[in-house]
């Protein structure tokens, strides 16, 4: 008798990999990541706005180079290359060139210009920029068993959990030292490894200018006790369940991918931040016009308004203007966008 696949046990990581970017995935189906869930990209034109001043920065920290390159990172349809290109001065535009990083096939319809990868060029010189990318590299879950062990957590297409081995080998180096779980049954955590790992690659990429990774994240300080895991369906969050009919996806601890960043590049600085500080150093704000524009000129103010909304929409606290970001200059000044700079070791130490 030929075994149902969905009484495979598998560890999360490989489930989720299948689930997401199988030729089944739920990254593969034609209407994309906007048809089921609403990130930064899609809540406003602004974003791609401050993310356009944010490449300008970079052109002038690199003395404005013949090429200027922008590397989206997870590109979905290439809705924040298309923006952020259009969004360029004309000089900066004439110099630059945009690359759309995603494992989807092409759409149709997109700029020319517009590179289609499958993985980040091999040398960048500009800004790499990764939203909402890291949320989605599968890792394992580990959950703390009856006797204090953290086991992984194996999980069949149905979502249906169990758990499996002791976690053990560089999982459980990481564990120790980015989400130390107490021996307390129930605890669980997200293994960020492959993250790490992701993320390094990328900075390694960069030969001079900024990698940026904006995502939901969190930080030592304040770990979840429980993880993270869930999954996003029509614009609902719903359970994560692995058979590729959702998102699957957990937050990020982006101080473990600040440390890895710095190996990959003996980069000196990095910088975390979160999403309303970054953007309102960007120029966005979420102020409202002034009531008398109402009277004087009341289609500019009704524009103003809706710019207004947008603007709060990215930087609200407990929505959007709560996601983490990173940034991570190579070569180049840092740009000082504000918030926390991550003390990065020596690289002997790294």
């Amino acid at each position: 008798m030929t075994r149902d696949a969905g009484e495979e046990w598998r560890g999360w990581r490989a489930a989720a990999q299948e689930a997401l970017y199988g030729p089944h995935g739920f990254y593969r189906r034609p209407e994309g990541p906007a048809g089921h869930f609403r990130t930064s990209v899609h809540a406003s034109p602004l974003f791609a706005e401050a993310v356009a001043r944010l490449l300008c920065r970079v052109d002038e920290a690199l003395g404005r180079p013949s090429s200027l390159d922008f590397v989206d990172m997870a590109a979905g349809r290439g809705e924040l290359v298309t923006a952020v290109l259009a969004a360029l001065p004309s000089d900066v535009a004439a110099r630059a060139r945009g690359y759309a990083v995603e494992l989807a096939d092409r759409p149709p319809v997109l700029d020319h210009r517009i590179e289609w990868l499958p993985q980040p060029p091999r040398t960048i010189t500009g800004l790499l920029f990764a939203n909402e990318w890291l949320d989605n590299v599968p890792v394992e879950i580990a959950e703390v068993d009856a006797e204090g062990v953290p086991r992984r957590v194996l999980v069949r297409r149905d979502g249906t959990e169990r758990l499996g081995e002791p976690v053990a080998g560089a999982e459980a180096e990481w564990l120790a030292r980015w989400w130390p779980l107490p021996p307390e049954e129930g605890l669980r955590a997200e293994i960020g490894l492959p993250r790490d790992e992701a993320w390094a690659g990328a900075v390694g990429a960069v030969e001079r200018g900024l990698a940026v990774a904006v995502d939901y994240a969190h930080t030592a300080d304040a770990r979840p006790l429980f993880g993270t895991l869930t999954g996003f369906r029509e614009g609902r969050e719903t359970a994560p369940v692995p058979d590729g009919s959702c998102d699957v996806t957990a937050h990020v601890a982006l101080d473990a991918c600040a440390r890895a960043g710095a190996t990959a590049r003996v980069v000196p600085t990095a910088r975390l931040l979160v999403q309303r500080d970054a953007l309102r150093a960007l120029g966005i704000a979420g102020a409202r016009p002034p009531l008398a524009l109402a009277t004087t000129q009341p289609a500019a103010y009704v524009r103003a308004l809706a710019t207004a909304g947008e603007a709060a929409e990215l930087t609200a606290p407990g929505g959007l203007g709560d996601f983490g970001w990173l940034l991570q200059p190579v070569g180049i000044p840092d740009p000082a966008l504000g918030g926390l700079l991550v003390d990065v070791p020596d690289h002997e130490e790294q």
